[in-house]
């Protein structure tokens, strides 16, 4: 199994995980020209891809739909509350949706996808976790706190996509308003790098190889302190032979690899 990140961060994002033939973009928030550019690096064009799976309505993670589904028939998951939310603002959208439960298992071409709920201030917020033959991938971003089922899920996960949003002091101390700044920080915000890497190193001992931070805010964060807050974390815990790296906030990533290992519960 490969990762790419296509965008990551506040400004729109966006990922292709293939398993296969089977190649599944995980939200869609940057334009479908930049989309269709990343992928023609890779070979590929929208209309290969397998499906779409949408973890929340924000406009950083669907702001391509509207002009995608007026040109491509690409298949497009999403928890009953996103679809509803989207079907208002989006049209043309219903025909392509596929509606999952929050709490799910389904396969989708090669791959097994579970779906899991998110604590986040959008209504059917979900995150993903996708294994196969090759391996398994687990996406956790967008989410004030680590849930019980999100760390259920995805125990064992090979490579973790994992959100480390923000420094809390330097948004504290930043220029955001304050009801945005209690809004990022609250159960229902987004993780910060301390957060991200607590979670990091649970991982790590459940067998996780590769962690690649992602969701950085350009204002409260930059890719070093959150790589060094991290890595910090880990080598306290003798875990300092785990990759971790920070996913490009505008451009396509080199490739992440899993080897083939799959471990469940």
């Amino acid at each position: 199994m490969t990762l790419h990140t296509l965008a990551s961060g506040s400004e729109g994002n966006c990922l292709l995980v293939s398993c296969g033939t089977t190649r599944l973009l995980v939200d869609a928030g940057i334009s479908l020209r930049r989309i269709k550019t990343a992928l023609a690096q890779l070979g590929l064009t929208v209309d290969q891809l397998s499906g779409i799976l949408l973890t929340h309505s924000h406009s950083d993670h669907v702001a391509a739909l509207k002009t995608l589904v007026k040109h491509h028939t690409v298949p497009i998951y999403a928890s009953f509350d996103t679809a509803r939310s989207l079907c208002q603002r989006v049209a043309g959208l219903a025909p392509l949706l596929r509606t999952v439960e929050r709490s799910a298992v389904f396969a989708l071409g090669e791959c097994r996808v579970t779906v899991f709920p998110t604590s986040h201030d959008a209504p059917g917020s979900v995150d993903y976790r996708i294994d196969g033959a090759a391996g398994s991938i687990g996406i956790l971003t967008d989410t004030g706190y680590v849930t019980q089922r999100a760390a259920e899920v995805l125990e064992g996960v090979e490579l973790l996509v994992l959100e480390s949003n923000h420094d809390p002091e330097w948004l504290r101390s930043g220029p955001y308003p304050y009801p945005l700044k209690q809004r990022i920080l609250g159960e229902q915000g987004h993780l910060s790098n301390e957060d991200a890497a607590h979670f990091a190193a649970q991982m790590a001992h459940c067998g996780t190889r590769q962690i690649v931070l992602a969701h950085l805010s350009r204002e409260n964060n930059t890719p070093a302190r959150a790589l060094e807050t991290v890595q910090r974390h880990m080598a306290a815990e003798n875990l300092s032979h785990v990759r971790v790296t920070v996913a490009p906030r505008s451009e396509l990533s080199e490739a992440y690899q899993t080897e083939g290992c799959v471990c469940r519960k």
